[in-house]
């Protein structure tokens, strides 16, 4: 997928990888994502970063004390998550943004680790994808019902708690606007408990 450069980005390098997740390993919320865009994180090589989605994704997180700017532009642009991890369910750039049961499959042991590590309170789950990837790495059966908003309780583990997508198509068309998305991150604050966060100045 690092072969096919968008004209605007055609002098840059593209990172072409596994994308990692990102944020601060002692975070009580975990954020899980689709996948990584082609000229977003496939280019940047940081998760939601360099894409439409991203702008939306890290503006709440700013407004809402997760993060210390409401930008994320490129891996070296001060970026910093407070109580607060990112990751996508599938790792690699899928073609046409559509990854495959099979690509999830493959990737889930990263978050599996992930997971394992940062033990958190609350996984964030944007879209149906990512929450359907949350209950297949916790073992939820029968699969709870998606929405916005979302709640679904483990007997010992993080509370599932459903966004929808801050993905062009629902951006654009009003089906999530920015209170809808802060209101996920003050629940998802509400949940994990008080925890260090930055302040806006």
């Amino acid at each position: 997928m690092a072969r096919e450069k968008r004209a605007s980005f055609a002098d840059e390098n593209y990172w072409g990888k596994p994308v990692p997740g990102f944020g601060d390993p002692d975070a009580s919320v975990y954020v899980l994502g689709l996948a990584p865009a082609a000229h977003g994180g496939n280019r940047t090589g940081r998760v939601f970063t360099g894409d439409r989605s991203g702008d939306w994704l890290f503006a709440s997180m700013y407004r809402t004390g997760f993060a210390n700017r409401p930008e994320s532009l490129h891996a070296g642009d001060g970026l910093e998550l407070r109580d607060a991890w990112v990751a996508a369910a599938v790792r690699c750039a899928p073609p046409a943004n559509k990854p495959l049961p099979e690509e999830r499959d493959n990737c889930l042991p990263y978050a599996a680790e992930e997971l394992r590590l940062i033990q958190p309170a609350v996984i964030v789950c944007l879209g149906k994808f990512a929450w359907d990837a949350a209950c297949l790495l916790l073992g939820i059966r029968p699969r709870p019902r998606f929405g916005h908003l979302a709640e679904h309780r483990t007997e010992s583990g993080p509370v599932l708690l459903g966004s929808f997508h801050p993905s062009q198509q629902n951006t654009f068309t009003g089906k999530l606007t920015e209170p809808m998305l802060d209101a996920v991150f003050k629940e998802a604050r509400k949940i994990a408990g008080p925890g260090v966060m930055f302040r806006r100045q």
